[in-house]
């Protein structure tokens, strides 16, 4: 199984759930918040080769820790992986979306610089934001955005902008999100959970509740489940094939 999109550090015992994770034999993309939670994360993956720590800085979190932008300089070529990056356009954040666009565009400039990288992106309430943002550095590297949930017009756009979708249980308990996963490309879709913040049935997932997500997909693409697993295990395998930055 695989969780292309969780936030292990974030799990009240964060320790225990990456254990878990080793014995389960689970592929993760541990991804961050903030560029200082990098390295505290990255121990967590100490031992276990399957677990990839995603060096990010959340759009939630721009305006208040923009003086992490440093930081993030600091530790990019450390990183293979980036993420959670992008941009929120939800009311809470829209008085922040000037710094929030100034710490997404020089982190896609900087990851350009350094030749590249699989970016893990937040696009809520903001997909043409992101979209218009991605054209200006391309290559920048592959963007996967995490649990879309824009138009079924900014869909189309990301597809021909060449971008990957993960997609979770949580994302397809909603009739929206099933009608927009049903256009995403086959070969570009991955597995996620964005536990512990995603929830189903009351509780917060976990990395191996991935498997959830399969019955779903099954439904809808109306295949056997297990061809569905050996397509999602095919596209992570090409995704690492082309868009990783060589170590």
């Amino acid at each position: 199984m695989i969780d292309m999109h969780c936030h292990l550090d974030l799990f009240p015992d964060p320790e225990k759930v990456a254990n878990d994770c080793k014995d389960r034999k689970l592929c993760i993309l541990s991804v961050t918040t903030t560029p200082k939670a990098w390295i505290g994360t990255k121990n967590l993956a100490k031992g276990n080769q399957k677990i990839k720590t995603s060096l990010g800085f959340h759009p939630q979190l721009a305006h208040e820790r923009c003086a992490e932008l440093e930081v993030f300089d600091e530790l990019l070529s450390k990183s293979e992986f980036i993420g959670e990056i992008g941009l929120d356009g939800g009311k809470k954040f829209q008085s922040h979306s000037k710094v929030q666009k100034h710490i997404f565009s020089h982190i896609l400039r900087n990851v350009q610089k350094d030749g590249g990288r699989i970016m893990s992106i937040h696009s809520q309430h903001a997909a043409t934001a992101v979209l218009n943002e991605l054209k200006q550095y391309p290559d920048a590297g592959i963007p996967i955005l995490h649990w879309f949930t824009g138009s079924a017009s900014e869909l189309k756009q990301a597809v021909s902008q060449g971008c990957w979708f993960s997609v979770g249980p949580a994302m397809l308990a909603s009739q929206k999100g099933r009608e927009l996963f049903l256009n995403m490309p086959h070969d570009r879709i991955l597995t996620e959970t964005d536990g512990p913040f995603a929830m189903v049935n009351n509780r917060p997932l976990m990395p191996w509740d991935v498997e959830l997500v399969f019955s779903p997909i099954a439904n809808l693409w109306q295949m056997d489940i297990n061809v569905v697993k050996q397509k999602v295990i095919s596209n992570f395998h090409k995704l690492l094939k082309v868009g990783r930055k060589n170590e």
